[in-house]
């Protein structure tokens, strides 16, 4: 009896050989095993394919009629560099087998062959894509060691926001996660990945603050023809497929690209930087956003059309400041991170580092906390960490209010500006988020006392 694969190992198959017979048995013994099949009988149509689908593994036959399949074989590697190529071929000679392994293959199967040996070479493939995904896998969690991993909570509000995002994660919906930088937006994405159906699929992370030429091409990738550098790149939305992509502060992609990203979202459909072809990738979005974008769409500098597909279900992080219950677990547990990570000695705060921690506002949420005490635990070289290792500006720090402080409605005003412009590159795009223009920024800005050349957060 077949043993047949689950679904983490099933693979996306393309088949090209001009035998009609080799294609249908190869196929059934493949889909029986539970893996996707497309096969096609010659070198235009298999481009054509590759060209709007991703594959894992590609059977490639050598002699394709008049045609030479090792001719193909460096197009095929280049236009999917993922894909793990096996040839086939009646003519199992070792030159034949040398030329293809030097070609980029990555197995060679002689005609006539068993099924037994398919499985073996398909398995050896599907063995590799999983070592691959669960590296990632590692990987994320090595990099979710920090405090954010386990997103340890006590506030009945932040319970709320990781209930619903447990609650929506298997579902295909597009996510908005919405609160201040730093709160744990990029953190909770991977989580909500993680407790998904596409958790043994890729995930990767864009920040949309990129310029709008790099932004372009980290999403949706470079052609081998591209003008300027003449280097082809996949993109991420390539990456992805079958997995999750998140756009970090999607606020600020450029209008210009903001059609693009709906297209991906709604048909699933992009095309590379300098390229004409129609690709798919059936990828999931997650977007996050500081900013106001009912705003942004007001101010005519976000798609209305974008936001709605965008925002089919919307979860929002409170700032650490309105969870003061969760400061102390935050606090232990990045000490005990930072001090294992760098062999320190510091085993605690003593109680006047501990009362300036716990009044302090924290602007920058838990990623500023997680900063403040990497440089205590770096920089004492006592069993305690007093307040002399604590930042100045946190020492002498104004509170920072929200929205429905008891306060002039100017503080609020403030804040926000300010954060804004922290956020952003440059005061053109931070007055164009406000929706203002950069004089009136400016005017703004040196009324808060902050001057052009001054960091303003």
């Amino acid at each position: 009896m077949a043993e047949s694969n689950n679904s983490n190992s099933a693979l996306r198959i393309l088949i090209v050989d001009d035998e009609a017979n080799i294609r249908m048995t190869l196929g059934m013994c493949l889909e029986a095993d539970g893996h996707t099949v497309v096969a096609h009988g010659n070198i235009h149509d298999a481009l054509e394919e590759i060209s709007r689908r991703v594959f894992d593994l590609v059977f490639l036959d050598i002699r394709l009629g008049m045609d030479n399949g090792l001719e193909f074989l460096p197009i095929l590697r280049a236009e999917s560099p993922w894909a793990q190529v096996i040839v086939i071929t009646a003519f199992a000679l070792i030159q034949t087998a040398v030329e293809a392994m030097q070609k980029g293959a990555t197995d060679y199967l002689p005609k006539p062959f068993e099924p037994a040996q398919v499985r073996m070479v398909t398995r050896k493939v599907a063995e590799r894509r999983q070592l691959e995904l669960k590296l990632q896998a590692l990987q994320l969690a090595l990099g979710g060691l920090d405090v954010e991993a386990d997103l340890p909570t006590s506030s009945p509000t932040m319970q709320e926001a990781i209930e619903l995002a447990r609650q929506v994660a298997p579902s295909k919906a597009p996510l908005l996660l919405r609160g201040e930088v730093g709160v744990g937006k990029g953190r909770l994405a991977r989580a909500i990945h993680a407790w998904s159906k596409r958790a043994d699929a890729p995930f990767a992370s864009v920040s949309c603050t990129l310029d709008g030429e790099s932004l372009e091409a980290e999403l949706f990738g470079l052609s081998p023809n591209h003008a300027v550098t003449g280097a082809e790149l996949p993109g991420r939305a390539a990456f992805c497929d079958g997995g999750t992509l998140f756009l970090d502060e999607v606020g600020q992609i450029p209008a210009r690209l903001q059609t693009k990203v709906l297209r991906l979202i709604r048909d699933r459909e992009y095309e590379r930087v300098d390229e004409t072809n129609t690709r798919t990738a059936d990828v999931r979005i997650i977007a996050s956003t500081s900013f106001d974008l009912q705003r942004a769409v007001k101010a005519g500098t976000f798609r209305s059309d974008l936001l709605m597909s965008l925002d089919v279900v919307e979860i929002i992080l409170p700032a650490l400041r309105n969870r003061p219950e969760d400061l102390p677990v935050l606090i232990d547990r990045y000490l005990s991170l930072f001090k294992a990570q760098n062999h320190a000695q510091a085993v605690g705060f003593t109680s006047d580092a501990l009362y300036a921690m716990n009044k302090y506002a924290w602007p920058g949420n838990i990623r500023e906390l997680k900063n403040v005490i990497e440089r205590a635990v770096l920089l004492c070289r006592s069993d305690k960490i007093g307040i002399e290792y604590l930042p100045p500006n946190l020492l002498n720090s104004d509170p920072v209010y929200a929205v429905g402080d008891l306060v002039p409605l100017e503080t609020i005003e403030r804040n926000h500006v300010l954060q804004v412009v922290a956020a952003t590159r440059s005061l053109r795009r931070a007055a164009s988020i406000l929706g203002i223009d950069s004089s009136t920024l400016c005017r703004w800005m040196k009324r808060y006392g902050v001057r052009d050349d001054q960091p303003a957060a």
